[in-house]
């Protein structure tokens, strides 16, 4: 399970679209959410769009492997998707906020590996979140005091990466990625290889 997160706006989306599109060994996992489709959105693509009865149900059941309540709308992640993903021998791709990937830590720590994605500057954040053109002033202003509240859990995260430069970012977390699917415990039939080389 690899986590992407940052403030709204420092580039975690690009990023994440970008290492779909060149590493075919990983797929995104797809929240379900409480809040309304945008025109652009693709349902099942995007996301899975529900009302709160429905989202409330799937915590009540212990379906979901986070959840978290974001700018007055539920998301979370579907537990049976990404385990689904990860049985297949995949990477699961998760676009999520600093309490979802703390859920995830608690959760399953052994199979979780997390990239903060940092702004070069609170103004250049401030610009992409004008120059994305998708949200109100007043949603703007929102975003950004919420910034300073989601930066301050860097700490909990394995790697953080200042995102001066989309392709210098997309080439870090890609060596991370890399080097990760290398780690002993991550490689699948290791053990009777070496034994098979060992006869």
């Amino acid at each position: 399970m690899f986590v992407l997160s940052s403030p709204s706006g420092a580039g975690k989306t690009t990023i994440s679209r970008l290492l779909l599109e060149k590493d075919n060994n990983l797929e995104m996992s797809i929240s379900v959410t409480t809040r309304p489709r945008r025109p652009n959105e693709v349902e099942g693509k995007d996301y899975y769009f529900v009302n709160q009865a429905e989202f409330s149900k799937m915590v009540a059941n212990n379906e979901l492997l986070e959840c978290a309540e974001v700018f007055g709308n539920s998301y979370g992640t579907p537990e049976k998707m990404v385990e689904h993903a990860l049985e297949r021998g995949r990477d699961v791709l998760f676009d999520i906020d600093w309490q979802g990937t703390q859920q995830l830590a608690k959760n399953r720590r052994e199979d979780l590996v997390s990239i903060f994605i940092l702004p070069p500057s609170m103004q250049e954040l401030e610009r992409r979140l004008h120059s994305r053109g998708q949200d109100s002033k007043e949603v703007i202003a929102g975003r950004m005091a919420k910034a300073a509240n989601e930066i301050s859990n860097w700490l909990a995260y394995d790697y953080v990466i200042v995102n001066n430069d989309v392709e210098e970012s997309l080439a870090s977390v890609k060596s991370i990625l890399n080097a990760e699917r290398k780690k002993r415990i991550r490689q699948h039939g290791l053990t009777d290889f070496i034994t098979n080389l060992l006869k």
